[in-house]
């Protein structure tokens, strides 16, 4: 099934795919930025889709009834079915033996005393080095790590075109520099693994550099939706907070773990210990905790997804009269990620988990042939450990697709990697490139508020000379955590970009005739920088 779109005849599709829109059906023909005045659309990266337009009245809009619009419930709003039901009996099952076996280590790490030291504290009369200003002070970078945060985004909504030119360009120097850096080392593995990186990237900059214009007006649209849903925010940080958590309690388990079970330890008089039994513990552990953590990320980019992208896409803004976007579209994401969508999350978690877990292998296997001398099983521990993780990441790059296809459609993970496996066959280079053109660009906007925060930190100790860094010895760790935090700060509220970026691709793929419906002057500056639009993926 494909479309035509033929300009000179306004929005005539050759044919409209059935359940979306209905016949009858009135867009929104509004975007986040409405016209104020005859200004023209500046391409140079401030103003997306400021168009010209003559004044016209005012047409009355459809108000969009999720309970009998057709619309909403034809092709984007997922049917109320558990998907994948097996894997979500599954996943559940490993959560909750996660918390029961955590729960019954850590109770009886608690009965000898394992809980009983906390920061700062020790049965020696160790003084304390870092106090409660230094606390205050990483309180402080994290406030500034937000505030710069937001000022690259500000940056990069005005000079969007200039930004992702100059950090593709400062990503293969980078590349450049590694792979030099290890020729000079005789770090020859990785020399050869960043020298041949460095020749695809320098090979495929000027296709890259072609499609920078698409990347520019899909990453300044993102911009301007999650200025007016802050849940973008909200959401992201969320996860990251669930996330940090979720990392801490693991830490907690292991160490507990290894408590409990360990001979010797003041608990075997209680329980059997064994190394096996330390060894499985431990596995299970991990694989739970290695299993959840991809299923929290990507409840996040589901309801991301599902919620204020997919909305705008569909639906436009929401008006005051009622209609356009539907209201909480972020908190109905959220429940249908968390819930009948859940299945097909963790059905691919899987995958991506059980790919860690054998990258985590061979990487024990590397160690364990480098402390032997074992300079073949070195090389051919590194090749494996490289290997897995480039199907790795691809396996997740394939996945992030698939799951925007859960949360805009509802469907089971089988179907929803079909129609992505399609849109890759038919458009993969332009989302593998319009995702590296944003990626680079959000990335290296972190590393940049990561530095910034760490010379705040060193500048505040240089200035207030605290007592217990007389000496300097503590500089380097606060540095480090500062650029830490920083860092995070940036990538955690970026995350949000760049999954708003591939939901509008998926939509462009999927159901190009919306957005040329709904927003007719925004599709056609997409179709400038983009022809291949006017087609939709054929379905299956």
């Amino acid at each position: 099934m494909s479309y035509s779109y033929n300009p000179q005849q306004g929005q005539q599709w050759g044919h409209q795919q059935p359940g979306y829109p209905p016949a009858g059906y009135q867009p929104n023909n509004q975007q986040y930025a409405p016209p104020q005045g005859p200004s023209p659309l500046a391409m140079n990266g401030s103003q997306p889709y400021a168009f010209s337009q003559p004044a016209q009245p005012p047409q009355q809009q459809a108000v969009v009834d999720e309970k009998s619009d057709p619309a909403y419930g034809a092709r984007f709003k997922p049917k109320t079915q558990i998907r994948d039901p097996i894997f979500l009996v599954l996943f559940l099952a490993c959560f909750l033996g996660f918390i029961g076996l955590a729960g019954y280590a850590l109770y009886e790490w608690g009965k000898v005393g394992g809980l009983g030291d906390g920061l700062g504290k020790s049965a020696n009369t160790r003084p304390i080095t870092l106090n409660s200003s230094t606390a205050y002070l990483l309180v402080v970078i994290a406030a500034l790590g937000l505030v710069l945060s937001g000022l690259y985004i500000l940056l990069v909504r005005i000079f969007t075109k200039i930004i992702i030119e100059v950090t593709l360009v400062l990503s293969i120097a980078v590349t450049i520099g590694i792979a030099i850096y290890q020729w000079i080392t005789r770090y020859y593995s990785g020399a050869i693994i960043f020298t041949i990186i460095a020749v695809i990237q320098v090979l495929s900059y000027a296709a890259m550099r072609r499609r920078i214009p698409l990347a520019t007006i899909l990453l300044q649209i993102v911009i301007d939706i999650a200025k007016h849903h802050k849940s973008v925010y909200y959401v992201s940080f969320a996860g990251l907070i669930v996330q940090t958590a979720w990392s801490v309690f693991y830490a907690f388990a292991v160490s507990a773990t290894y408590t409990t079970w360990t001979l010797n330890s003041p608990s075997c008089a209680e329980t059997s210990c064994s190394s096996g039994k330390v060894a499985g513990i431990i596995f299970f552990l991990t694989f739970s905790y290695l299993w959840t953590s991809q299923v929290i990320g990507n409840i996040v980019l589901a309801t991301l997804a599902g919620g204020p992208y997919g909305g705008w896409y569909y639906f436009g803004p929401y008006q005051a009269d009622g209609s356009g976007m539907p209201k909480h579209p972020t908190t109905k994401a959220f429940v249908r990620a968390s819930t009948t969508s859940l299945g097909s999350i963790a059905f691919g978690s899987l995958i991506v988990t059980l790919l860690e877990l054998l990258k985590t292998f061979f990487r024990i296997l590397q160690n364990q042939a480098a402390e032997s001398g074992d300079t073949v099983g070195q090389i051919l521990g590194c090749c494996a450990v490289c290997c897995v993780g480039c199907i790795e990441s691809l396996v997740e790059w394939f996945n992030k697709y698939a799951y925007i296809q859960v949360a805009l459609y509802g469907k089971p993970y089988i179907a929803a990697a079909k129609s992505t496996w399609h849109l890759f066959k038919d458009r993969g280079i332009d989302a593998l490139v319009n995702d590296v053109l944003v990626g680079v660009a959000l990335t290296y906007g972190s590393y940049a508020v990561g530095v910034l925060s760490a010379l705040f930190a060193f500048l505040y100790l240089k200035i207030t000379a605290p007592n217990y860094n007389q000496d300097g010895q503590y500089t380097a760790p606060i540095l480090l955590f500062a650029f830490l935090i920083g860092l995070q700060a940036c990538l955690t509220l970026t995350s949000g970009l760049d999954a708003g970026v591939s939901t509008i691709f998926v939509g462009l793929g999927e159901d190009p005739h919306v957005l040329a419906q709904r927003a007719p002057q925004l599709f056609e500056e997409i179709r400038k920088t983009y022809p291949h639009v006017v087609q939709g993926v054929p379905q299956v």
